[in-house]
């Protein structure tokens, strides 16, 4: 279920309105997350990129609400408490849409609250260890992510000459141009994914580009093939050329296709003369699924 603006909306009058009731609450400040490695996977996450921007709050199995972090709250509660954060993300991009990510273990800590004191926290959270992967990172040689040879005329390479060193050793690079004027890549063959209807399933994606490209997510079935647009990463400036990563929610989409079906991840993008340097970054592509 995606959750939106309109809980936080109405829980923050409710908080106002409780402190104004109650003014010696406890304070609750909590920091950014922070994503660690998982042991039991072994490494299978990848590198450990993450845009975790909210928490859902309990304590004592109460909701408090959405808050982004970091953020400061007055919490009623007193004693000794068991405070409980999962990590939310803004799916697809959209900045007034937030979901918890079920891929990953909310933080809890039991904390003592005492009246008109802070208690802090740093959060950290790692992927579950029932959580499947699928990850391009572009630290091998081989890349699984194919240029397709009917109509694309640019090219993805691995680079790590652009911008600053970001995460690992090497990124994907794609230059458009008047004459490569089209780029359009899919996960070969061997990255056909067969992924359960009804549970969250997402692609991760860290990117920089100053051209818009957009995701696809392809249904593969005896059927054939189909497309399916799912985002498009809009240009930045390029002299405010950033890495950013998002998160594209899957599972709805799935669920409403067809049986039986593979899916594979696409990207395409067209040349814009309009802009001096058409560039394309990305890395970390990771599809996490249950």
């Amino acid at each position: 279920m995606v959750y939106k603006y309109l809980l936080l909306l109405l829980l923050l009058p409710l908080l106002n309105a409780c402190v104004k009731n109650n003014p010696d609450p406890s304070w609750l400040v909590v920091n950014e997350w922070s994503l660690e490695a998982n042991p039991t996977l072994n490494g299978e996450e990848g590198q450990l990129t993450h845009n975790i921007t909210d928490a859902w709050v309990y304590v004592d199995n109460q909701l408090i609400g959405v808050f982004e972090v970091p953020f400061k709250i007055p919490i009623l509660h007193h004693g000794l408490s068991k405070i409980r954060l999962y990590p939310t993300i803004r799916v697809n991009g959209i900045s007034a849409t937030k979901m918890r990510n079920e891929h990953l273990e909310p933080f809890e800590i039991e904390g003592l609250l005492v009246q008109n004191e802070i208690l802090e926290v740093w959060p950290t959270t790692h992927y579950k260890s029932d959580v499947n992967f699928w990850v391009e990172d572009f630290e091998d040689i081989n890349i699984n992510l194919n240029d397709d040879p009917n109509t694309s005329s640019a090219h993805l390479i691995l680079a790590n000459d652009s911008l600053q060193w970001f995460n690992g050793n090497y990124y994907g690079k794609v230059i458009l141009d008047s004459q490569d004027s089209i780029w359009v890549s899919y996960t070969n063959q061997d990255a056909q994914l067969s992924i359960p209807k009804n549970k969250q399933a997402m692609l991760e994606l860290d990117y920089c580009n100053s051209v818009p490209f957009t995701h696809y997510l392809l249904f593969v079935n005896s059927n054939g093939i189909t497309e399916n647009p799912m985002i498009t990463m809009n240009k930045n400036a390029l002299n405010a050329l950033r890495w950013k990563k998002i998160y594209i929610l899957l599972n709805e989409v799935i669920t409403a296709g067809p049986n039986n079906s593979n899916y594979v991840q696409a990207f395409r993008s067209f040349y814009d003369a309009n802009i001096a340097n058409n560039l394309i970054l990305i890395d970390n592509i990771k599809v996490v699924y249950f």
